[in-house]
C-alpha cells in the first residue's frame, strides 16, 4: 500500500482522499486535481480482491471486503469530505464511498467507468472517450500537474541540463500497446529521423524511457545517440528521474503515440510536440491525436513546428468547475 501524504492531513479532519490502483499515470492525475483544488489529500493505493476486482466498478455483497484485508483498516472513519479515484479499481471504492460514509463524502472518478456516470458526483473522462452526461467533464487531455511554477521548479531541480547546448531535444519513449507496436522497422524510422536532425541542428537529446519502455527500444535509440550530448536516463539506477527537468529545458519533444498522459504533459509545456505514429492507431488513440492536431499542439516528425504554442493546461479549468458544481 502506498501512502502519501501531499499536504498535512489531521486525524480528524481529512478532506481528500486520493484512490487509484498504484498505476502512474491514474496517481498523477487523481493527485494533479487534489492539488488544483487546494485540498489536503491523502494518497491511498487500496487492492481489491477476487471477485471485486475482476467486476469493479460493478457492485457486489460486501462493500468494505472488496479491499483486500490488510489494508481495509483504511477504509474507515474519519470519512473525507471528498474523495478522488482515477482507474476501474478507483472506481468501485469511490462508488461504495457515499455509503459508506453516511452520504458526508462527495465522489469524483476520473477516467471512464464504463457504466453510468450517475453513480457519482462528477466524472471527468477525457473527449475521445465520447463519455456525455449531466455531471461529465471532458478535458481535451489527461490532467497533469504542469504549469510555469512546476516548470521552473524542473529546471531549478536540473539546473545541469540548462548547461547543455541548444537546441535541447526531449525524447520521451512510452512502450508498445494494442493497434501501437513500436516494433522494428518504428523504431529504425525515429532512429533515423534523430540521426538527421542531430544533423542538421546540432544541440543535444535528453532521452527518457517510462516504465513501460522495452530494453531494446531504449537501448537501440541511446545507441543511436552515441557521443550526442546529452542525457539517457533508463531507470533509477541512472539517477533521480529528470522528467521534470526535461520538460522544463527541451526546446522541442519528441513523443511516442502511445501515452495520452505523456503526450498531454509534452503538450502542457508550451514547447513544439512530435510523434510518430504507426501506420494505424486504436480509435480512442486515433481521436486523440486528431484533435491535439486540430489544435496545433502536436505534429509530425518532419512537420517545421512553431517555436512556441499556446499550452495545453486544463486541470485548473476543471478544478474551478468541480468547486462551483459541489460546493467546495
Amino acid at each position: 500500500m502506498l501512502e502519501n501524504d501531499t499536504k498535512p492531513v489531521s486525524g480528524t479532519a481529512q478532506r481528500c482522499w486520493v484512490l487509484t490502483d498504484g498505476a502512474a499515470g491514474n496517481e498523477r492525475q487523481a493527485l494533479a486535481l487534489a492539488q488544483a483544488l487546494e485540498l489536503p489529500a491523502r494518497n491511498l493505493v487500496l487492492p481489491l480482491r477476487p471477485p471485486w476486482s475482476w467486476l469493479a466498478p460493478r457492485r457486489l455483497p460486501g462493500g468494505r471486503l472488496a479491499v483486500d484485508a490488510g489494508h481495509r483498516h483504511h477504509l474507515a472513519p474519519p470519512w473525507p469530505d471528498l474523495a478522488i479515484g482515477c482507474g476501474r479499481a478507483a472506481a468501485l471504492l469511490t462508488r461504495l464511498l457515499p455509503d459508506l460514509s453516511g452520504g458526508t463524502t462527495r465522489c469524483v472518478q476520473i477516467l471512464d467507468p464504463r457504466i453510468d456516470p450517475k453513480h457519482w458526483d462528477a466524472v471527468i473522462a477525457p473527449q475521445h472517450d465520447g463519455l456525455t452526461g449531466p455531471n461529465v467533464l471532458n478535458p481535451l487531455g489527461s490532467l497533469n500537474p504542469i504549469d510555469d511554477a512546476w516548470l521552473a521548479s524542473g529546471r531549478e531541480a536540473f539546473a545541469h541540463l540548462g548547461e547543455l547546448p541548444g537546441p535541447r531535444l526531449g525524447v520521451l519513449l512510452g512502450g508498445p500497446r494494442r493497434g501501437a507496436p513500436l516494433d522494428e522497422a518504428w523504431t529504425n524510422r525515429l532512429v533515423a529521423h534523430l540521426r538527421a536532425r542531430r544533423q542538421r541542428d546540432g544541440g543535444s537529446v535528453l532521452l527518457l524511457a517510462s516504465r513501460r519502455t522495452p530494453d531494446a527500444l531504449f537501448e537501440r535509440v541511446r545507441d543511436a545517440l552515441e557521443g550526442v550530448p546529452g542525457l539517457q536516463w533508463r531507470n533509477v539506477a541512472d539517477g533521480p528521474n529528470p522528467y521534470p527537468g526535461v520538460l522544463g529545458w527541451a526546446d522541442r519533444l519528441i513523443v511516442t503515440p502511445d501515452s495520452v498522459n505523456m503526450l498531454s504533459e509534452a503538450a502542457a509545456t508550451g514547447a513544439p510536440v512530435h510523434t510518430l505514429v504507426p501506420e494505424t492507431l486504436p480509435p480512442k488513440l486515433a481521436r486523440f491525436h486528431a484533435a491535439l492536431r486540430q489544435r496545433g499542439l502536436l505534429h509530425d516528425l518532419e512537420d517545421e513546428a512553431p517555436t512556441t504554442t499556446a499550452p495545453l493546461r486544463e486541470t485548473a479549468a476543471i478544478a474551478a468547475e468541480l468547486r462551483r458544481r459541489l460546493g467546495l
